[in-house]
């Protein structure tokens, strides 16, 4: 457990020395087994910390193992945010980085869009400090799905604080779908679920306000977000698990709770407490592409008769130049699918995965997918240019695992 980048060179300096292979892990979230370890394994959870962030510039240098949670409170301290983050704060920082976690926006981007700099230990132990000036370098580092070092620190463009007011509310799926780009452009922050079996969706949309927060009060909240979001939805599913017959009737429960209005500080609206356990896989599809994609998923589950009991997550961002990121080159939606833990997900995942390939889909890097180097080649316009950065900084390949070989067509 490392808690400064020159221990982790050395730990690198030494593997590397001894023709071992090493991995680090953040907080375990990914599905996918991008941090999963052949030999030696860094946890990266003691090297953490928040600098000051510079007001001019508008960066904070960020430890690697700092989770997003501890990220936002010490920004909040300082009266700056994230302009966008995912509904998980229990990352650390680097692992979400690596893997391009996203959140919601049209004219915003993923987190590792906000990256300006980074600091990363390469496959020779080598510490190296990167920034736009290095060119495809820093591109392809800054979503490297651990397969070019170990990153030890990473700035990041942040924002003055700011208070978002959530509007939740059922509404119907074709109505949706019917004026999504109105629903997408006429708010900061856009994402709706649909559920499965039904024709509903739980919609959410959190526009910046320069009014003062308000808050739900404790009992709203707990009832809310605590008991019916976790407790109550929990239930929901392990019933279902148990009698698959019943999850269509227990799905119209879900809609059933109205409408929701609060404000707060950003970082307290975007991130949400999730208690119920799952398995998710999750892609990145044209914009365009969203309505009939999902209309797709919702035909094909019905047809092939799967009983569903989680909703489908759907959210969209801005088109970057981050070289791996799930959205680089193009507006994008995203469409994630969710199945309660030891309920069978493969037959699902897969005929999920066949229509979002209809629509060049881009797995998520942390989520489950069954694509290999073949498949994703021909999805990122700059693939061998990632693959040459790859091979310089870490020719050795003791970065790699399984995963990692597989995704990127290396040899075993």
């Amino acid at each position: 457990m490392p808690d400064s980048a020159d221990q982790v060179v050395a730990l690198v300096t030494r593997a590397a020395s001894t023709c071992r292979r090493i991995k680090a892990v953040g907080s375990g979230h990914s599905f996918t087994a991008t941090a999963v370890a052949d030999d030696i394994l860094v946890d990266l959870s003691r090297l953490s910390g928040v600098g000051v962030v510079d007001a001019h510039r508008g960066e904070v240098d960020v430890a690697a193992g700092t989770t997003i949670s501890a990220l936002n409170e010490a920004l909040a301290v300082q009266g700056w945010a994230l302009a966008n983050m995912g509904d998980i704060a229990y990352q650390t920082i680097s692992g979400a980085i690596a893997t391009s976690t996203h959140g919601t926006g049209s004219r915003l981007t993923g987190l590792a869009a906000q990256v300006t700099g980074l600091s990363i230990v390469d496959g020779r132990g080598e510490l190296r400090h990167l920034t736009a000036t290095d060119g495809d370098d820093f591109r392809a580092a800054q979503v490297g799905v651990g397969a070019l070092g170990i990153v030890t620190n990473v700035r990041l463009k942040v924002v003055p604080a700011f208070v978002l007011r959530a509007v939740e509310a059922p509404m119907r799926l074709s109505s949706v779908l019917a004026d999504l780009d109105e629903h997408v452009e006429t708010n900061d922050h856009f994402e709706f679920y649909w559920i499965p079996h039904t024709g509903w969706t739980l919609t959410k949309r959190n526009n910046r306000t320069d009014e003062l927060p308000v808050p739900m009060n404790r009992v709203r909240e707990w009832w809310q977000k605590s008991f019916l979001e976790n407790t109550a939805f929990g239930a929901l599913c392990a019933v279902g698990r148990r009698v698959p017959g019943l999850i269509p009737r227990l799905a119209t429960v879900l809609p059933s709770s109205g409408e929701v209005t609060y404000s707060n500080a950003s970082h307290r609206v975007f991130a949400t407490e999730r208690r119920v356990r799952f398995v998710e896989m999750e892609y990145a599809i044209p914009r365009e592409a969203c309505a009939d994609a999902l209309r797709s998923v919702t035909k094909m589950v019905e047809a092939k008769g799967f009983r569903v009991s989680f909703p489908v997550e759907v959210r969209f961002t801005a088109p970057d130049d981050v070289m791996l990121s799930t959205s680089t080159g193009r507006a994008s939606a995203y469409i994630a699918v969710h199945m309660y833990r030891g309920t069978d997900f493969n037959a699902y995942f897969r005929e999920v995965a066949a229509i979002m390939s209809d629509h060049q889909g881009r797995p998520h890097w942390g989520k489950m997918h069954f694509l290999a180097a073949g498949d994703l080649a021909a999805l990122y316009p700059e693939w061998d240019t990632f693959l040459g950065v790859r091979r310089r900084f870490d020719p050795d390949e003791i970065f790699a695992n399984d995963y990692v070989r597989r995704i990127f067509g290396l040899a075993d």
